[in-house]
């Protein structure tokens, strides 16, 4: 009897392991197959400042991050990198300043992209380089994007690039997100070979809704615009994949399909295996050969949209240096650190496992290959059989995991028997198999500790010697809708900040007044003073407890601000998200010795409930608000009709009230600027 029973409950055993473990599918791995070629994975650089305050950690930890990102076989070891071009215009989280403010001004050494493009080659000099306009000077066009004005000013930045920082553009887009215009990727493709960058290919057109590759169709009937358009381009294929047709017609025209922003916001390990799985089924379902997500890091003031969720890794504290990773890092690292732009994808060895989960496998120029599988979907553990031929290596396999308790851990390696082998794949988990070698779970262990920004704080931009070596940016400031670039005071009495743009652009987002910030969202009772010279004519002023700016279409903050005018009026406001709400006026003062272009200390004292504002320390206003009750500092212009408020700031000053002003920032020894060399 207890025979029977043991009998028994091994079967019963047995068969609740075959339930739940389905059957080895097998899978061909044919390197004679044939495939298409893969273009890479990555992510963006901008639509949005979302690099601005990693340009101003200390040179060690920055480093470190950009190791991170773009040191091959290291952490993450993308393949594509896109950037914004700049165009002085509100893009999601912030700004970027042109080089082209007007159409005679030339300057290629504004801003960071520049920078960060010339490190990441530094690492990965196979890393692809990719551009896209959001935002442009309200001069392009004469306020018209689509026009030969903005191809000459694409054309210019391309030359910039190759120019002065020794770097080739490989790909360039139209326009972000804003529909598609036949006539403007003609006539950006005639500019462009006229001026000896036929090797840049254009692709097109970048946007998102249901009817974004309507436009692709005309290709089969227009010669011109199927010879101008080099990708067939569009974002966010997992929500709304590339039709059949279209796939048919890229084959036809060998046009690649890209996928040039993909959005993956997500929390924890879902966003690693959430990546993965897009990368994997853009191919599958819409052939796209390059997959780039927005965005690449997190350098942005937690009050920003988006500062944390899409981002691989975290850097937004350059004062304590302090940064950390997000397991979104090893998604990308499970595709980085075992393909190459370059490599090709194997025909009948892509696609949808049965119990679900999704996997690719790509074949390097040689007779290495990789095995990128992910089982985000899966209902329980399966079993995969694959079967190798046509020339590939018959080297062991090195086999790398991770799921949602330890990422990017490296299981025993496979030894192939006969050109086979089998994978047992558990469930919500990222495997890379692989006959390539050398890859590692890059770590520091030596990242400074989180500590708040500096209080008290005085900011004299007098360490900016040289603005060209910041690319004209101060540390800690985050332009968010207009440009404030380091510059000598008019007086000729050193730096200064100036908010340089005079005409409001043609921005990707509704934009609000000219603002950057700075500083701490949880200060709650302190003062922010500056001294400001308005340009001519108009309004200027700072801001105080600012603790939002916008939701990523539109830059309106969650702030108090006082400005006062060249006729002598201040005025307190708070302001609020809502762009169909306008400030509020909360207090109004009138100085009768204000005019243009002279010097004067605008001061915001916050205290509980109680607000006060000065001008050159004799109080001019006083309000009652307990709204927002923490937040940072800033400093803003006005905008009336088209046109803005140039002014001057210095001595920015933030403490509390009633005590003495702190020494004047210095430049740690630690910290290199930019463009030093």
């Amino acid at each position: 009897m207890k025979l029977v029973k043991t009998f028994f409950s091994v079967t019963i055993f047995l068969f609740i392991l075959a339930m739940n473990t389905v059957h080895a599918q097998a899978i061909n791995i044919d390197g004679m197959a044939g495939g298409t070629r893969f273009d890479g994975i990555g992510a963006v650089s901008g639509g949005g400042a979302t690099t601005v305050l990693l340009k101003d950690y200390p040179d060690k930890q920055r480093n470190q991050v950009l190791d991170l990102l773009f040191k091959p076989k290291f952490c993450a070891s993308i393949s594509a990198l896109l950037v914004e071009i700049p165009g002085d215009g509100n893009s999601t989280q912030g700004s970027e300043p042109s080089h082209m403010h007007s159409a005679t001004d030339e300057n290629y050494f504004r801003g960071y992209e520049w920078w960060l493009m010339t490190e990441a080659k530094k690492r990965n000099p196979a890393l692809t380089l990719d551009a896209n306009g959001w935002s442009a000077p309200r001069w392009v066009g004469n306020n018209k994007y689509w026009s030969q004005d903005m191809c000459d000013y694409d054309v210019k930045w391309i030359k910039g690039l190759q120019n002065v920082h020794g770097l080739t553009l490989d790909a360039i887009g139209c326009r972000n997100e804003k529909g598609a215009n036949i006539n403007f990727v003609k006539m950006l493709r005639k500019t462009l070979n006229a001026n000896g960058l036929a090797a840049v290919k254009v692709h097109a057109f970048d946007d998102w809704p249901k009817n974004k590759f309507d436009w692709s169709r005309e290709m089969k009937t227009d010669s011109l615009l199927r010879a101008s358009v080099d990708i067939i381009s569009a974002h966010t294929m997992m929500e709304i994949p590339t039709p059949a047709d279209v796939q048919q017609m890229s084959k036809a025209f060998n046009k690649p399909i890209w996928d040039s922003e993909e959005h993956v916001y997500k929390e924890g390990f879902d966003c690693a295996i959430s990546i993965v799985q897009a990368f994997n089924k853009n191919f599958i379902e819409s052939g796209a050969t390059k997959i780039v997500n927005w965005y690449l890091e997190g350098s942005v003031y937690n009050i920003e949209p988006y500062s944390i969720k899409p981002a691989m890794l975290i850097a937004n504290e350059p004062w304590s240096g302090h940064y950390y990773t997000r397991e979104a890092l090893w998604g990308y690292a499970h595709y980085g650190q075992f393909t190459q732009a370059g490599w090709q994808y194997v025909n009948g060895a892509c696609g949808n496992l049965p119990n679900g989960g999704t996997y690719v496998t790509m074949k390097s120029p040689k007779t290495d290959y990789s095995v990128i599988i992910e089982t985000k979907g899966a209902k329980q553990p399966q079993k995969v059989t694959f079967k190798v031929s046509g020339g590939l290596s018959p080297a062991d396999l090195c086999v790398w995991r991770s799921n949602a308790a330890s990422q990017f851990t490296r299981l025993p390696d496979i030894k192939p028997i006969n050109g086979s082998f089998e994978l047992a794949l558990d469930t919500g988990a990222i495997y890379s198999v692989s006959t390539t070698r050398g890859q590692q779970k890059g770590t520091f262990d030596d990242v400074p500790a989180s500590r708040p920004f500096p209080f008290p704080y005085l900011e004299n931009f007098e360490e900016y010697q040289q603005p060209k070596q910041f690319g004209y940016l101060p540390n800690y400031t985050a332009d968010i809708a207009g440009v404030f670039e380091i510059a000598d005071r008019t007086d000729k009495k050193g730096k200064c900040l100036r908010q340089v743009i005079s005409d409001i652009p043609q921005a990707w987002a509704p934009e609000w007044m000219p603002y950057t910030i700075i500083g701490d969202s949880n200060w709650s009772d302190y003062e922010v003073s500056a001294d400001v010279y308005i340009e001519h004519e108009g309004a200027a002023g700072i801001m105080g407890r600012v603790n939002a700016t916008g939701e990523g279409y539109g830059c309106q903050p969650n702030a108090y601000y006082m400005t006062i005018s060249t006729q002598g009026d201040c005025g307190l406001y708070i302001v609020t998200e809502d762009r169909k709400v306008k400030p509020k006026l909360l207090a109004t003062g009138k100085v009768g010795n204000i005019q243009a272009d002279q010097w004067h200390k605008v001061k915001l004292r916050f205290s509980g409930s109680s607000i006060q504002g000065f001008v050159d320390n004799s109080p001019v206003l006083q309000a009652i608000d307990n709204t927002y009750k923490t937040g940072m500092a800033g400093l803003m212009t006005v905008d009336e009709n088209t046109k803005r408020t140039t002014a001057q700031f210095d001595n920015l000053l933030i403490k509390s009230p009633d005590t003495t002003s702190p020494p004047a920032r210095q430049l740690p020894k630690n910290f290199h600027p930019m463009y030093a060399k």
